[in-house]
């Protein structure tokens, strides 16, 4: 990493002091894959606090509006590996038991109470918190609603305590929230409203419902999304069928459960491996052996190998255009209306999946970033130029990490600005017509039904 220093001149002409930027050349090849190292930065098991760059500004810069996509904490497991006993993992919220949260106490009381939240439609029927003493298949565990106590904490902080993002007094207009149907979704964005607004009045929570794990709202048909998804997939499956190495792990593994090997590839062992490794839980025996850490460090590789093909490939990424242009754009919408002075919905919350927050980052052109971890966060924050208030940019960080400047529209913009932001315009434009160029198109309905390839 080389230090570079910096002399821009600002626009009102005054010579500032020398400042340096971080411009990272990379003067050897890149380490290995390190499969278990990246399994703990998966896993984001709850520890110190974090350090993050949310809310960072010039002094003279206001802060209008933060929306936040989050994806769900911790959970149990999707698949089972086949003939096998599941992880012994308790969904009880104890706050005695590591890892915890000095507000975790108080947030179940709360949550076990009654309220006149509103939910829309099947959100009402879903548990506030995770209750069962044997975690349900992809229910939030303990350290999923650890994760989002510290997230929603850290956010208070910032947007809350240092910038008055909401004052006391705030109401139920000033937030969106919508949320997936499913109870671990719900319940990490409960969890982190709970440390961001301490003791809210429910009557002020609006819940919406999301039925696509895409958020695409009413815009959801779009031939093409669908077309370039099911051609990454065959991407995925070849990539698959040539690693030896992973065959043969495969056949190990189905011979030790004893199901044919097809069956335990359909099982996806890895998404199970995964919690066993999170919660520090021994990997399944049987009579005639035990699945170990070499079966998994191989399965894990391949699965950073594909990830890695897959941002090289394009595949992805026009999928990723098209999957996400009707949440961005909502985004965008919102975000002009606040600039042009509109005081509603300052501060969103998108309670999502790994599927949802994976293409927005591609989309972006954020391609250096690690596949959505556990409880990650992306935020777009929306800032006002107090010298010149007409003049609006934007921050987006990445759990904590400022990667406004990794985006396809803004790399290049702070090699000539002393702003170490994003004018909003740029942005409004990437999404409003950049996004289509690739398509040949200029509209998302139309790169919906045009074929690039």
């Amino acid at each position: 990493v080389h230090l570079i220093p910096v002399n821009p001149i600002w626009e009102d002409g005054l010579n500032p002091k020398s400042r340096k930027k971080i411009m990272p050349e990379l003067l050897t090849e890149p380490p290995a894959i390190d499969p278990v190292y990246e399994a703990y930065v998966y896993c984001n098991i709850p520890s110190i606090a974090e350090r993050s760059m949310e809310g960072h500004a010039p002094h003279y810069f206001k802060l209008v509006s933060v929306q936040v996509l989050i994806r769900h904490g911790d959970r149990y497991p999707l698949y089972a590996i086949p003939k096998t006993k599941r992880p012994d993992i308790d969904c009880i919220l104890l706050p005695n038991r590591k890892p915890s949260h000095p507000q975790l106490e108080a947030f179940i009381k709360r949550m076990s109470r009654g309220f006149a939240a509103q939910m829309d439609g099947a959100l009402s029927n879903l548990p506030r918190y995770p209750s069962h003493s044997f975690c349900e298949m992809g229910e939030l565990t303990q350290t999923g609603v650890v994760q989002h106590l510290q997230n929603g904490q850290l956010l208070r902080e910032v947007y809350i305590n240092k910038h008055k993002l909401l004052l006391s007094n705030w109401t139920a207009k000033q937030l969106y929230l919508e949320t997936t149907g499913k109870s671990r979704t719900l319940q990490s964005a409960l969890a982190l409203l709970y440390t961001f607004l301490p003791d809210f009045d429910w009557k002020k929570i609006n819940m919406r419902h999301q039925w696509s794990t895409i958020f695409c709202s009413g815009s959801c048909d779009c031939p093409m999304r669908n077309h370039y998804l099911e051609e990454e997939q065959r991407r995925q499956y070849s990539l698959r069928v040539k690693n030896n190495d992973l065959e043969k792990i495969y056949v190990d593994m189905a011979k030790i459960v004893g199901v044919p090997t097809r069956q335990l590839r359909a099982s996806n062992p890895i998404d199970s491996l995964l919690c066993y490794f999170c919660h520090n839980v021994s990997f399944p025996c049987t009579h005639t052996g035990c699945i170990d850490m070499e079966h998994f460090k191989v399965i894990k590789r391949h699965q950073l190998e594909d990830e890695r093909e897959r941002q090289e490939k394009k595949l992805y990424f026009l999928y990723a255009l098209l999957a996400t242009h009707p949440l961005l754009n909502q985004t965008v919408n919102r975000l002009q209306c606040i600039a042009e002075g509109k005081k509603e919905e300052v501060f969103v919350l998108y309670s999502a999946h790994d599927v949802t927050l994976s293409p927005v980052l591609s989309a972006l052109g954020i391609t250096e970033a690690r596949f959505p971890r556990f409880a990650a966060r992306l935020v777009f924050e929306l800032w006002q130029d107090g010298k010149r208030p007409k003049e609006h940019f934007i921050r987006i960080l990445y759990n904590g990490a400022d990667v406004t400047f990794q985006t396809s529209f803004c790399k290049d913009y702070y090699k000539h600005s002393s702003k170490l932001m994003c004018p909003l315009e740029k942005f409004v434009n990437f999404v409003k017509r950049d996004m289509f160029l690739v398509f040949n198109s200029t509209s998302y309905y139309d790169a919906c039904r045009r074929r690039s390839l």
